[in-house]
């Protein structure tokens, strides 16, 4: 996954250096991204007031603004947001003074004041308001933080706000006092501090085009995806085609505890494009489920005493596995045994790719059959699986690509760590993972040698598909499902400068 896919995360000090090779001081390049930067951080900064109603149309800002590039992207950014909202106001506190402004900050300072004239004023930043903006250290910042500026954040982290954006880094970094974000846009560059980062909040890449015209040469480790990744689904398919053009992806699914996880999968699977799927889950459900899903071909398997699928039902599967492209597994199955040695079988009869999620994440079962295998698991399932491993170990020992599910999403094949930065705590209810796996079963059977893309490309569907439903609906009154809802609309969208 090389760019425009993915970009590279950077350390600080090699982030200077790309910026100083793409700029070479020359203040007129750096004058045009400082304005770039500025448009995206309020355009993506509005996008996500969405979720809590939208920004207020005679809303108040508070700018924290320092003496460089930071300083000046947040004026900048905020003159934006005066312009389409005329009702709106802003109050500006210099955190070292305005005449520490350096030129490029005191020019967006300049034309922040001239464009919106009795609109802002110089404050202490002494009440609450709508939105704090936080300019005031970059990636020059070394820790401690001074005793001024600490007492500054301090202050600011109590006030009453609705939203907390920094700009690029929250002042402070980690520190005890830093600056406590909402939301942090990482403005050209992702930069390795904000890995991990508790206080940055939610991470957004800006993307400023500082990586479209030549790779960057280094050893990055650790890269953040792009909306790039979903060029493939969006291109027109070829005329000359038909479903088996499209693979045909097998699902193996549900249990009498858990049978909505299978229909969940498998909805999401139908919406990936996918040719053809054919689901496994306990014979008492296709009915109910055939009806909910007619595109699907639904086979029922005998089920055990307590409702899993029983072994009985191998047969089943063998004579139709010749036909499938890939596999998905666990969504719901539960952990009885007898399952569970159903799923090893399967996974021996064949070198069928396998996505295996869920309850299908044991230790013996990863291991199981020669396929190749997508793993999803969460913070726990990937505890349970990798013996203590850390991520790139375990992708490397297993030779599995793993898809570590959390605030940021992290797909592992080997050196390289991929980051996904959209979703956001919409996310955080029963089902998501089981959308999530359908989507990169159906992937995975479009494109059987190409694990890593389908699974990259499940990863940000979904997580652009949970931005849009948060930005319509809020956080709170949603469910899983409407994330079916919102997956054509991210193939629709027409992403700007930047990647929100």
């Amino acid at each position: 996954m090389k760019s425009p896919s993915s970009h590279p995360i950077l350390t600080c000090d090699e982030a200077r250096a790309r910026e100083e090779k793409l700029f070479g001081g020359d203040e007129a390049r750096e004058w045009s991204a400082m304005q770039a930067a500025g448009r995206a951080v309020a355009t993506a900064v509005l996008e996500d007031f969405q979720e809590i109603g939208g920004f207020p149309p005679a809303g108040l800002v508070l700018v924290l603004a320092g003496k460089g590039h930071n300083g000046g992207d947040a004026l900048l950014a905020v003159r934006a947001v005066l312009e389409k909202f005329p009702a709106a106001r802003a109050e500006v506190v210099f955190a070292f003074g305005e005449r520490a402004l350096r030129p490029l900050a005191a020019r967006a300072w300049r034309e922040l004041a001239q464009a919106a004239g009795g609109r802002v004023t110089v404050g202490p930043a002494a009440g609450g308001c709508d939105l704090v903006l936080d300019g005031v250290f970059g990636f020059q910042f070394r820790p401690p933080l001074d005793a001024a500026t600490a007492a500054l954040l301090v202050r600011v982290n109590a006030l009453p706000v609705q939203l907390r954006a920094a700009v690029d880094l929250p002042s402070g970094l980690g520190e005890p006092d830093a600056f406590r974000a909402d939301f942090t846009y990482a403005t050209g560059i992702v930069k390795q501090p904000l890995l991990g980062l508790a206080n940055a909040g939610r991470v957004r890449y800006l993307d400023l085009g500082f990586f479209d015209h030549e790779p960057f040469a280094g050893p990055a480790t650790d890269r953040v995806l792009t909306d790039a990744v979903l060029a493939p689904l969006r291109a027109l398919r070829g005329a000359q085609t038909d479903k088996r053009s499209f693979g045909h992806l097998f699902v193996v699914a549900g249990s009498g505890d858990y049978p909505g996880a299978a229909l969940m999968s498998v909805l999401a699977a139908l919406r990936s494009g996918v040719g053809l799927v054919t689901a496994l889950v306990p014979e008492p459900l296709v009915a109910a489920f055939a009806a909910r899903a007619p595109e699907a071909m639904w086979v029922g398997c005998p089920v055990t005493e307590r409702g899993g699928l029983a072994l009985e039902g191998l047969h089943r599967i063998r004579e139709r596995l010749a036909r499938a492209t890939a596999l998905l597994i666990g969504s719901g199955i539960g952990r009885e045994p007898e399952t569970l040695a159903l799923v090893a079988e399967i996974l021996k009869l064949g070198t069928l790719p396998a996505v295996l999620d869920a309850d299908a994440l044991q230790p013996e079962l990863v291991r199981a059959g020669n396929g190749a295998r997508v793993l999803t698991p969460h913070t726990g399932e990937f505890a349970r699986i990798s013996g203590g491993k850390a991520l790139r170990e375990f992708a490397a020992e297993s030779g599995a690509t793993i898809v570590r599910k959390g605030p940021v999403t992290e797909i592992c094949s080997g050196a390289e760590v991929l980051h996904s930065f959209h979703g956001g705590p919409v996310l955080a209810r029963g089902g998501s993972g089981d959308v999530l796996a359908g989507l990169i079963g159906g992937l995975l059977a479009q494109t059987p040698e190409d694990l890593l893309g389908a699974a990259s490309r499940g990863v940000v569907w979904h997580g652009r598909a949970a931005d849009l439903l948060a930005r319509a609906h809020g956080q709170t009154a949603v469910t899983v499902s409407e994330l079916l809802d919102y997956l054509p609309a991210v193939l629709r969208a027409q992403t700007g400068g930047f990647d929100a």
